[in-house]
């Protein structure tokens, strides 16, 4: 008979096909915890607070239909300490336990606290598909941390979407036909939502006086929270909007903040649905469904999801924790106050704010060329992008924010995630959106009353750290056009971005 034994489940690592739930033994107990640790290291969105606090809750009791012994600290348990550690020493002593397993945890911090805590590693997850040590090898001895010849490697490992050793017709990448525009016409299908009344979590937490950003509607709260739920997404996904993903992946518009995105991202980072099954699901449909649906719309999701997903968390765990303080550019500007209520006159960033702060969620070209792009282009110090991102997305876990954030957004990290700064004028976003035509700022306009901000914004950034930038390869014509403009131009490019900068409260 096992020794008795407690297992910690954190919020994150809600995997009902995890290899522990094999077996069970009244000498196991399982713990989860609604700890201030967690609710309070980072301002939340309350949907995101809610999200993991039902999802737990959940998970819970499905492990004691399953008859397994759990032991469920809620936010206002009388013995709950609101510490990680002290809690589980209170537990190891009241239930006399002889031995403490955890899963490996996903945030660097945590792994840490707990190291420490145990005196050993914890566990696999069992969801990645590929682990840290498998990643920094892949990458040893090379100078860049190239996506593409990760993403292709582990196509064929995987043999997704593969003929063999080759990429099924021949083509490994599609990103190239995945950035079109929605049609003026065109409505995209409205998303699944799963409407719960959760007034008694948000209750709580407002009792708990517990520190939130973001909006919520408690009586119709639309995540998905449980496997069976998250499965159902899922199955939206591929019958309904897999056709279309590819194609609009990058569109934006003020109307849609769903448009075909599967929103699979919050079941998929606690671990309710893995990534290979939301693979093989969706291969599988398109190869049944090939007469409506493109390749290119399957590649440039399993891009997302066995590319950059995997690849980011392999990012985290080899550059960690140096990874969270670095600042290439140097830059020491605070957040405006209207990311915190999207009170701003530029269009596309009070829609993208505003949709963050209603559902806890923006796709990635909202994230990365809407608001991270203003944010690199302001000069944010990127601690501050960072903690908003982190706090803001129901699907923000470190190890999947920072490298997106300081890495792919701000190039903080110098170029070890993307070979270039992603930074735009108004003319990318118009191509890409439906912002600009009702906005108060003219789009064409780069000086002047009403000039776009991203048009100075854009030069001035170039300007300002062309020691650092003008001999990249990849935006060398950003300066050849940068350096053909008249000084009188360029000092009047400049001055307007000055005058915007210091009024970046009013933008």
């Amino acid at each position: 008979m096992q020794k008795p034994t407690l297992r910690l489940i954190l919020g994150d690592q809600l995997n009902h096909q995890h290899s522990w739930y094999q077996q069970k033994d009244q000498n196991i107990f399982y713990v989860l915890m609604e700890i201030r640790q967690e609710t309070n290291y980072v301002n939340h969105h309350i949907q995101k607070i809610i999200a993991f606090f039902t999802a737990m809750r959940a998970f819970a009791e499905d492990l004691r239909t399953q008859g397994h012994r759990v032991i469920y600290l809620k936010l206002d348990d009388e013995k709950n300490t609101q510490s990680l550690t002290n809690n589980l020493d209170n537990l190891i002593q009241e239930l006399d336990i002889e031995i403490f397993e955890y899963q490996q945890p996903d945030e660097y911090r945590l792994s840490e606290q707990l190291k420490d805590f145990a005196q050993k590693s914890g566990c696999d997850t069992e969801h990645f598909m590929i682990s840290p040590t498998d990643f920094s090898d892949f990458f040893k001895g090379k100078k860049t941390f190239l996506m593409e010849n990760f993403y292709r490697m582990m196509r064929k490992k995987y043999g997704i979407l593969m003929d063999g050793s080759e990429p099924l017709t021949g083509q490994w990448n599609y990103d190239a036909d995945n950035r079109k525009k929605l049609p003026n016409n065109h409505r995209p299908i409205e998303p699944i939502t799963f409407d719960k009344d959760v007034s008694q979590i948000y209750n709580l937490v407002q009792k708990q006086e517990i520190k939130t950003i973001g909006r919520i509607n408690p009586k119709a709260f639309i995540w998905a929270t449980t496997r069976t739920e998250s499965l159902a997404l899922l199955d939206f996904f591929v019958e309904n909007c897999l056709e279309n993903f590819g194609t609009y992946e990058d569109a934006m518009h003020p109307s849609y903040w769903s448009i075909y995105h599967s929103r699979l991202s919050f079941s998929m980072n606690v671990k309710l649905i893995s990534p290979l099954e939301i693979i093989e699901k969706s291969v599988k449909f398109w190869e049944e469904n090939q007469d409506k649906i493109s390749i290119s719309q399957i590649e440039g999701f399993a891009r997302q999801i066995i590319g950059w997903r995997e690849y980011m968390r392999g990012i985290y765990w080899t550059k960690m924790p140096d990874y969270e303080n670095l600042n290439y550019f140097n830059h020491e500007r605070k957040l405006p106050n209207w990311f915190w209520n999207g009170q701003t006159k530029m269009n596309c960033l009070k829609h993208s704010v505003g949709q963050s702060l209603d559902f806890a969620y923006a796709h990635h070209i909202q994230r990365l060329m809407i608001i991270g792009n203003f944010s690199l282009l302001a000069g944010i110090h990127p601690d501050q992008v960072d903690e908003w991102y982190l706090g803001v997305y129901i699907d923000a876990i470190q190890w999947v924010e920072i490298t997106n954030t300081r890495g792919m957004s701000q190039y903080a990290d110098g170029g070890i995630v993307g070979s270039k700064p992603y930074v735009a004028s108004a003319n990318y976003i118009d191509k890409m959106s439906h912002y600009c035509g009702t906005c108060f700022y003219d789009k064409s306009k780069k000086t002047g009353f009403k000039a776009c901000p991203f048009n100075s914004l854009y030069w001035d950034f170039y300007d300002r750290h062309a020691d650092k930038l003008s001999k990249n390869p990849r935006i060398g014509m950003a300066y050849v056009t940068w350096n053909k403009m008249q000084p009188s131009q360029k000092a009047e490019i400049l001055k307007q971005a000055e005058i915007y900068l210091n009024d970046i409260e009013n933008l």
